[in-house]
């Protein structure tokens, strides 16, 4: 084995070992019990359907959650979402993943994935984070599986995203992501940078109460950076479980559409450049990654 896929292995083990790297219901019963509650608490729903999105922000952890229901059977979404390879089509959707491709090394599956800027940008300019990739659950009525690398973007670590489902009632299925990364005083600095310049203007989606006036309150800041990306993956999600029902030539096209309309439905959160630019820009960077090879070892 060469040397740089002996690095990727120990990156690999390191990210299976990190602490909270697991789903954190790890039952049917027990996912059903959560959703129930946070279906309870959550007055006014702000998405108008049965979709929940909680966050919080500590000293050092940022962490988004969503709790959604959707009319795809379970046996439907854990056929596509327990797939490595399914998860780079869902995530080169989201603006900010220029490059996605699944690997196998040494038993251990990973996503070397690039992230970058919401425009055209070649491959050696982004930043590239090395996701394990590892199913924890593939049961008849519970799955879980976590996307976990030790670094990422903007000086972030302990990046992951963990997805479980379970079967509900109606031939639906519940969904919950989590989405999350630790942060130390350099990305702290990054993020800060970012707020303060393109950033500055930009709002979550959590209402945190209101102004004198009666105006609604949004999480704003670090935390609004947080919800938005959470909701954009969790799009993907959805936007690549309905495309994926179509016929392979229409599934990339379609899953696309999907995402930007999905987005465009929260244009004061998401909304970052139009349609046809998005369209051009991904399937650029889908054709690209089904052709060209990430680089040997991260920048």
């Amino acid at each position: 084995m060469t040397l740089a896929l002996w690095g990727k292995v120990f990156v690999l083990a390191l990210g299976l070992g990190c602490v909270g790297s697991r789903a954190q219901s790890a039952s049917p019963d027990a996912l059903r019990a959560r959703f129930a509650t946070v279906r309870a608490d959550t007055s006014p729903n702000i998405f108008d359907r049965p979709l929940y999105l909680q966050s919080s922000e500590s000293s050092d952890l940022l962490q988004g959650e969503i709790f959604a229901l959707v009319d795809y059977d379970y046996d439907d979404v854990r056929h596509v979402l327990v797939r490595a390879e399914h998860w780079c089509g869902i995530l080169i959707l989201h603006l900010n993943v220029k490059y996605c491709r699944a690997s196998s090394v040494a038993g251990h599956e990973a996503l070397d994935v690039g992230i970058g800027r919401k425009v055209d940008q070649p491959l050696w300019a982004v930043k590239w984070v090395m996701f394990a990739y590892h199913v924890d659950s593939a049961g008849n009525d519970y799955f879980s599986i976590v996307l976990q690398a030790p670094t990422g973007p903007l000086s972030t670590r302990n990046l992951r995203i963990l997805m479980e489902a379970v079967p509900f009632e109606d031939h639906r299925s519940l969904l919950h992501m989590t989405y999350a990364y630790s942060y130390g005083q350099a990305a702290r600095w990054a993020m800060q940078g970012y707020l303060a310049t393109i950033g500055s203007a930009k709002l979550g989606f959590s209402i945190l109460g209101r102004s004198a006036n009666g105006q609604v309150i949004r999480a704003g800041g670090a935390r609004g950076v947080l919800e938005r990306n959470t909701m954009r993956y969790y799009l993907a999600v959805e936007a690549y479980l309905a495309a994926h029902r179509l016929p392979a030539s229409q599934q990339i096209q379609q899953s696309l559409q999907d995402w930007f309309t999905a987005t465009e439905r929260y244009p004061q959160q998401l909304h970052e450049i139009d349609r046809d630019a998005y369209i051009r820009m991904k399937l650029s960077e889908v054709r690209r990654q089904q052709t060209a090879d990430p680089p040997a070892q991260g920048n």
